[in-house]
């Protein structure tokens, strides 16, 4: 049919090429998102076939929504009818994502419950030179909690090797995880990893949330100052020097400015590696350079 290539060009003009073809079903369909993880499903689409062929498709590990329609409505009778159903797709497609996240908060509880304390010489923990604190372990991997209106919802697994990955369709945004006691009033950084967060709180004993990434670091920000409207909200942020447009820089500088916070960034001395992004580097770095 016409409307299956017509929607699957659209989608491959966002995602490049697809071994997908939407069904006129009008009902929510997955698909593999390039670039994603091999076997995950992240894409979604729902496709309409009768009257003015129509849908909408996106991402849900990358929260796109984008519409597409084999033509512009003629009448109002046509444009209501297209209205109709980008809502209709929109619900579909919020109620699978919930779905998703009620079934990996679950899971997060299980896997919690039954862990362990993590290993203080785990050798992610010795490689970064921080404690664990409050994280548990399952088997060699450290479990990093996620929190989401004071309820655990995701969990980011760190293996020995450094590698990182969180719960399939797990929350994510305005999600983050805590080190010490946030008190009104009192300082409360904001940065990206947990790693960086502990360094931060060793060095401050002030409360530190973690982010996980600079997408976040807004969505978490404000969270935050909406449970703390008294907390001195300071984003830590990274400084990816290397990378063009600083990404760490300009994430943390907005985050700054949506929560109404402070922001600061690692100073690097000389001789320091260009390499070096985050508080966490800067002080595995100095430890290493004083004892050589």
């Amino acid at each position: 049919m016409d409307c299956v290539i017509g929607m699957r060009d659209a989608m491959q003009s966002v995602y490049g090429a697809l071994d997908f073809l939407p069904e006129p079903s009008g009902t929510l369909q997955r698909f593999h998102v390039p670039g994603d993880k091999s076997g995950s499903l992240n894409g979604w689409a729902v496709l309409y076939a009768d009257g003015i062929a129509s849908g909408a498709f996106g991402s849900w590990k990358h929260g796109q929504a984008h519409r597409w329609s084999s033509r512009e409505p003629a009448t109002p009778f046509e444009a209501d009818q297209l209205r109709q159903r980008i809502e209709q797709a929109r619900r579909q497609r919020e109620a699978e994502q919930h779905r998703r996240q009620q079934a990996a908060a679950e899971y997060a509880n299980r896997l919690w419950r039954d862990a362990r304390r993590a290993d203080p010489d785990h050798a992610y923990l010795f490689a970064k030179c921080v404690r664990a604190y409050a994280l548990r372990q399952r088997g060699d991997v450290l479990l990093v909690p996620l929190t989401y209106g004071g309820h655990l919802v995701n969990l980011q697994r760190i293996k020995a090797d450094g590698s990182k990955r969180f719960l399939f369709g797990g929350m994510i945004k305005g999600c983050y995880s805590a080190l010490g006691v946030i008190t009104p009033g009192a300082p409360l950084y904001v940065c990206e990893g947990w790693a960086t967060a502990a360094t931060i709180h060793a060095e401050t004993g002030s409360a530190v949330a973690a982010a996980m990434n600079a997408g976040n670091l807004k969505p978490a920000a404000l969270a935050l100052r909406d449970k703390y409207p008294d907390a001195q909200i300071i984003i830590a942020g990274d400084d990816d020097r290397q990378t063009e447009g600083n990404p760490g820089r300009t994430a943390a500088n907005a985050a700054a400015v949506a929560a109404g916070g402070l922001v600061v960034f690692p100073e690097w001395p000389p001789g320091a590696p260009a390499e070096l992004t985050d508080y966490n580097d800067l002080a595995t770095w100095s430890r290493t350079n004083e004892c050589a």
